[in-house]
């Protein structure tokens, strides 16, 4: 824990030099660079509290009461709008800072005023101050629960943070007095409060957010600090922060430090029995292999009974984390129906462990549907409180655990592609077993994802990205459809919306517009009581045509009635195009993704 807790500092003082934090040093300038003394303590101070209070779960708390992170944001907006003012107005200061002086016997007792100022000042800001991801910040983050080590590390991530951006604003500070020396301090005052104005401008429009989500897709290794946190030192131990140890993952399995599945080479579609099982062999054993546990709803078992790998011994099991609304998990289906059918009557069981990631994807009735949607026979299970996610550490949708038939995982995949090796890995276990093979299994509907294609982003508060103007929390009116053309990996709201974390429902005359650049474009959506009701759907400002549309889009309209991924565009190759939705009131989405 002790160095999991020295890297943290490190990590916290690398990222608050990263260009992620540049959309609040402006108002950290400006904060601290006027006032008394104590005022950059107290900015720092304040900023660092927030931050780790909300990095910890106060989001979450919020959240869970209906406000979204919007009335967090809105809170800043309305601090630095007042005390921008109050530079401007040096009658409003006086007001401000004599009910905040009581503050200062929290503070440091060096001569000056202005901490208690600074102290709400930094406040507002730790509420968006977003420095890049990396791997120990992922960490906290991901734990539903606060808990002593959560804030430990979190506590040591923000006074890293706080250490360089109290040296930034104090040389800062000192750069203004020079200024001021040189008689022009009325002047310095007025502009440091036009430059906090235009930061809560900035933030009102998610001017920040859109430069963050820039930072990330232009700027490479922004993280100062990413090489350091990929350490074998860090990522062995992350668990010791969530609880849960990535058990059969690499290493540096780390999503951030670009994971892989194990390695094993392709053998040929007619390679003998002998080398199937020398390369069964070369496959290491990564350690028993979890049972199935915390389960609900099992499907495509004899009576819907569950199974156990002990009833499984002497088969190969293949262990499948999806969920049906994933299009990275959508497009391995091929695959593991074909190999279902190639090689089921030969020693092998595939078993698809429907983890959900929405709400709605608890559902036995919507699980059920997506197995017959998707033509599986394979054994599924419902994984609704992540038991058997857990107990295998998994990181990843879609991931893959293959396991012998002594219950030993020798073979791992994350994310798709190396279909080709996990279907070696399966033969040489399978051979290994006793198991006489044919044929290789052959694929059908195979989707091959384009190379640049838009983000995936999401419709709710959570995790959307990439929008113009919200989402917010709540029902809010976004006007007319976006005016120009919006920039590639843009989406505007228009119309009426009621927006939660996950879903945003269309209420009134409400629509989307996305600027993508794929070859295959599906959203997630839902009715209310699955009543049909349609979505209207127009590729640059014409309704679709038939030959581009999606196999969910009939007459240029997609009638949604289940809740499920639809596809809305199908084009032949990957191209940049306008997508207008408008959707009918009650129609709910959750999130795009692009192939």
């Amino acid at each position: 824990m002790l160095v999991l807790l020295i890297f943290a500092v490190l990590a916290g003082a690398g990222t608050a030099l990263s260009p992620c934090v540049l959309p609040v040093l402006p108002a950290l300038l400006s904060a601290g660079g006027v006032g008394g003394r104590r005022r950059p303590v107290g900015i720092v101070l304040g900023l660092s509290v927030t931050f780790t209070v909300t990095i910890v779960g106060v989001a979450k708390v919020v959240d869970g009461v209906g406000l979204g992170s919007d009335p967090l944001r809105d809170l800043a907006i309305a601090v630095l709008l007042l005390f921008g003012l109050a530079l401007l107005l040096p009658g409003i200061a006086a007001r401000i800072e004599a009910p905040l002086s009581r503050l200062a016997r929290f503070g440091p007792r060096s001569g000056g005023d202005g901490f208690g100022s600074g102290l709400l000042v930094g406040g507002a800001l730790g509420f968006v101050y977003t420095p890049c991801a990396s791997p120990i910040l992922a960490a906290v983050i991901s734990v539903s629960a606060a808990s002593g080590k959560t804030v430990v590390i979190a506590v040591a991530y923000a006074a890293g943070s706080a250490l360089v951006l109290l040296a930034i604003t104090l040389g800062g500070r000192r750069l203004f007095e020079r200024v001021r020396r040189a008689g022009r301090g009325p002047q310095l005052q007025r502009a440091l409060g036009i430059v906090m104005l235009l930061t809560a401008v900035a933030i009102l429009t998610n001017a920040d957010v859109s430069f963050d989500q820039f930072v990330a897709q232009n700027i490479p290794d922004v993280n100062l600090t990413a090489g350091l946190e990929c350490s074998r030192a860090v990522t062995g131990r992350l668990h010791e922060v969530t609880g849960h140890r990535a058990k059969f993952a690499p290493a540096n399995g780390s999503a951030a430090c670009g994971g892989s599945a194990t390695a094993v080479h392709t053998a040929r579609a007619n390679a003998s029995q002998a080398t199937l099982v020398a390369d069964a062999q070369a496959l290491p054993s990564l350690g028993a292999a979890p049972d199935f546990t915390e389960t609900q709803r099992w499907f495509n078992t004899p009576g819907g009974a569950p199974l156990s790998l002990s009833s499984l011994r002497g088969r190969v099991v293949l262990v499948d984390f999806w969920t049906y609304t994933c299009i990275n998990c959508i497009r391995t289906l091929p695959y593991l129906k074909a190999w279902d059918a190639a090689y089921g009557g030969r020693g092998l069981t595939v078993v698809g462990v429907e983890t959900p990631e929405f709400a709605f994807e608890h559902d036995a009735g919507n699980v059920a549907n997506a197995i017959g949607q998707f033509g599986l026979h394979y054994p599924v299970v419902q994984d609704n409180n992540m038991g058997t996610w857990n107990a295998y550490g998994n990181q990843y949708w879609p991931a893959d655990y293959l396991i012998d038939a002594h219950g030993q995982v020798r073979y791992t995949a994350f994310g798709e592609g190396d279909y080709d090796k996990t279907e070696t890995a399966i033969r040489a276990l399978l051979a290994e077993s006793g198991h006489e093979l044919a044929g290789k299994g052959r694929p059908s509907g195979v989707i091959v994802p384009s190379h640049l294609t838009t983000p995936e982003t999401y419709l709710g508060t959570a995790r959307a990205q990439g929008w113009l103007d919200g989402p917010r929390g709540g029902q809010h009116d976004y006007g007319p459809p976006a005016t120009g053309e919006l920039a590639v990996n843009e989406f505007a709201y228009s119309g009426t919306w009621k927006i939660s974390a996950q879903p945003a429902t269309a209420l009134a005359s409400a629509g989307v517009d996305v600027e993508f650049q794929a070859k295959n474009v599906y959203l997630v959506l839902s009715s209310p009581g699955e009543r049909p009701l349609p979505v209207r759907v127009l590729l640059d400002g014409r309704p679709i045509a038939t030959k581009d549309a999606g196999a969910d889009v009939h007459s240029a309209t997609v009638v949604v009635r289940g809740q499920r991924l639809y596809t809305l565009v199908s084009l032949p190759a990957s191209e940049r195009h306008h997508l207008s939705l408008h959707f009918a009131a009650g129609v709910s989405g959750y999130a795009f993704t692009f192939g």
